[in-house]
């Protein structure tokens, strides 16, 4: 009876380590998810700690513009201002969030509510020759189940049809802003 009650406990033991409170076994890894054109979440790996590039806001979104090592380093070289492109691997993200309204500042200040998109951007001329070289593609976040899914709309195309405007400073809206 003690050797059936021990491996009882044993492997009732085991079951939890493995299925926890089943965050360890359904947690989603965002790295996981890929775009329709190809652009991999994972691509931006380490994103959330890139330096910012610039801020912007419309009227139903706040966006911090962080860049990876690479294309701070082209911006910080002059790029595009200087006539040259921004190189191979560089890669921007726009966070996006709702916007609210501060409740605890004394003026009127518009901060971060709800986060609700990482907009990616990266450059390989080999893989997105149509579109200046640059790959676009935008992860949902969802709030209620803590997840990002791929936007269905696909807009891998985006910089072609979006960013012309800004094709002399390829096909990037956002200057490095002064410090």
């Amino acid at each position: 009876m003690k050797r059936k009650s021990k491996l009882t406990i044993a492997i009732a033991t085991a079951l939890v380590a493995v299925l926890g409170d089943g965050t360890a076994v359904y947690a989603q890894d965002k790295y996981s998810l890929k775009s329709p054109s190809g652009i991999a979440f994972s691509d931006f790996k380490g994103y959330e700690d890139w330096a910012v590039v610039s801020s912007a806001r419309t009227d139903e979104v706040l966006k911090v513009i962080v860049a990876n090592p690479t294309m701070i380093e082209a911006y910080k070289a002059g790029v595009p201002g200087n006539g040259q492109s921004f190189p191979d691997g560089s890669k921007i993200v726009k966070l996006q969030w709702k916007p609210k309204k501060s409740t605890e500042a004394p003026f009127v200040v518009d901060v971060p509510d709800v986060f609700r998109q990482a907009f990616v951007i990266e450059k390989d001329s080999k893989r997105f020759p149509k579109s200046g070289g640059w790959g676009y593609a935008l992860f949902n976040y969802e709030p209620a189940s803590d997840k990002f899914t791929v936007d269905p709309t696909g807009v891998s195309d985006c910089g072609h049809a979006c960013h012309t405007a800004v094709k002399s400073k390829d096909y990037i809206f956002h200057p490095y802003q002064k410090r």
